[in-house]
């Protein structure tokens, strides 16, 4: 049997049984055969007359994958322009965890020569096998190369996942810390290795010993195990829209945008407050809480046609990349001053695509934000741009002037210089690298601390604060402080 042009064949998992009857066909009717690599087991029960070449030593010499599977694109389709085509064979299915044949079959087709693909058996039918598992109703598959160089898995934790290749110790380290980001430490995996050859074995592992396995080799796959249901973004946003729903609560179907302004305020100040704190378990329930109000108005903003979830994020991901262009680009940066001098430039940039050129620096502070906040982020910009002391001498003076100033001020004046010397001193905590806000919560939480400890020890002495002297008064307070 002979076809002009191009053969994608697969070799199936590695069983040379389980080729399937054309690949079997095709094999014993040709006098040779390409491989991506001869490093799969299927390779040793081929016809003894077949003669074979194979690519493996671009993988020596090749730094990159992408840059092999490139070289090998082009040697094949150079190969399947000879009057006797080519035959080009993978492990698996052609079409299942191969980057060479899809990019083949699309380049051949756009310059009008034939393609054949003889499928096979692909790594996942026998790893399902191996595993007695089904892959519906929602398997993830996933390259392990993909994941390795990923921060966070990008597949929802509530789903199983089926990842391939994971070839050797260092791709299995990589991937595992990558899946840490998510899952525990401990939490129990499967190293499914030679699956559909004879040698198959399943290992029960947890996720950090993953790369300590002495089976790892090119036919090693991992089956991780989902968490528990709800702990996926997306089951999230399913919840919320079950809650709006027509059988859902009525409470929350009657809310809008308007309506849900309160709770957003108080959310976010709920979670400052555990910020506070430090307490983690605190800030990781407020944390839900405000999240809860993001994913609740985008549900009502996707009933009313306004956006979508998908929309939101795609929106602040273009964003994030756009204005960090020394992350995601090719822009060199010298330190966080110029980060931020850049932030500026784009956003300046993104105003004028918007048609908003004439919006001023300042213009899209919230007037909402408490007074502190917004003093704070006034200075911030204005400092990007060049507009700030050159040093905080300058900044220390500055607040003694204010001091001064409030002394000589008449009493008509006093609110405004008042107001001057708290925005120097934001300016101060700005120089310090302190949060102004933040500062003072601290404060307000110290003296609220204190103050008890004398309405404490004052009932302890069977005593009323309004009958004590300052002097009484002060040395309760100095106590506090010696308490802390």
């Amino acid at each position: 049997m002979t076809f002009n042009g191009i053969t994608l064949l697969g070799l199936g998992p590695g069983d040379p049984n389980l080729l399937t009857r054309s690949a079997w066909q095709v094999l014993s009717q040709a006098s040779e055969i390409y491989l991506r690599t001869s490093q799969h087991p299927t390779v040793a029960g081929f016809p003894p007359s077949l003669k074979i070449f194979s690519f493996d030593g671009l993988y020596e010499h090749g730094r990159r994958f992408e840059d092999v599977y490139a070289k090998i694109v082009e040697r094949v389709l150079d190969l399947g322009r000879r009057p006797q085509g080519v035959i080009y064979a993978v492990p698996g299915h052609p079409f299942v965890a191969e980057a060479t044949c899809p990019e083949i079959a699309s380049r051949a087709r756009q310059a009008g020569l034939p393609v054949q693909v003889v499928e096979g058996l692909s790594f996942i039918e026998s790893a399902l096998t191996a595993l007695d598992v089904d892959a519906f109703p929602q398997t993830t598959l996933v390259d392990a190369l993909e994941l390795a160089s990923a921060h966070v898995p990008p597949f929802p934790p509530t789903a199983p996942a089926l990842i391939a290749q994971l070839y050797s110790p260092l791709v299995a380290s990589d991937v595992k810390l990558t899946l840490m980001a998510v899952y525990p430490d401990e939490h129990p995996v499967r190293l499914v290795h030679a699956a559909g050859t004879p040698q198959a074995l399943v290992e029960d592992v947890p996720l950090y010993a993953i790369d300590r396995s002495a089976h790892i080799g090119l036919l090693t796959a991992l089956y991780v195990p989902p968490l528990a249901a709800g702990s996926s973004f997306e089951a999230f946003q399913e919840i919320i829209a079950h809650l709006r729903a027509p059988d859902g609560c009525p409470w929350d179907r009657e809310q809008t945008h308007a309506s849900l302004r309160p709770y957003l305020l108080e959310e976010a100040y709920e979670t400052l407050a555990a910020l506070d704190t430090g307490d983690p378990q605190a800030m990781c329930e407020e944390f839900g809480d405000l999240l809860l109000q993001i994913v609740l108005h985008t549900q009502i903003a996707s009933e009313a046609g306004e956006f979508g979830m998908p929309t939101l994020l795609r929106g602040v991901h273009d964003k994030i990349v756009h204005r960090h262009p020394h992350v995601f680009g090719d822009v060199k940066v010298d330190g966080v001053r110029r980060v931020l001098q850049n932030w500026e430039k784009l956003k300046a940039e993104e105003r004028q695509a918007n048609g908003k050129a004439e919006a001023g620096l300042l213009d899209s502070v919230p007037l909402a934000l408490p007074a502190l906040v917004q003093a704070s982020e006034y200075q911030k910009r204005a400092a990007r741009v060049g507009f700030d002391w050159p040093d905080v001498q300058g900044v220390l003076e500055k607040v003694c002037e204010e001091v001064e100033e409030i002394r000589q001020a008449a009493e008509e004046q006093r609110a405004a210089e008042l107001g001057d010397l708290l925005f120097a001193v934001v300016n101060l905590a700005r120089w310090y690298k302190i949060d102004a806000e933040s500062a003072l919560r601290e404060a307000n939480l110290r003296f609220r601390r204190r103050f008890s400890y004398i309405e404490k020890t004052a009932r302890q002495q069977g005593r009323a604060l309004s009958a004590m002297s300052l002097e009484e008064l002060e040395t309760l307070w100095q106590a506090a402080k010696r308490s802390e």
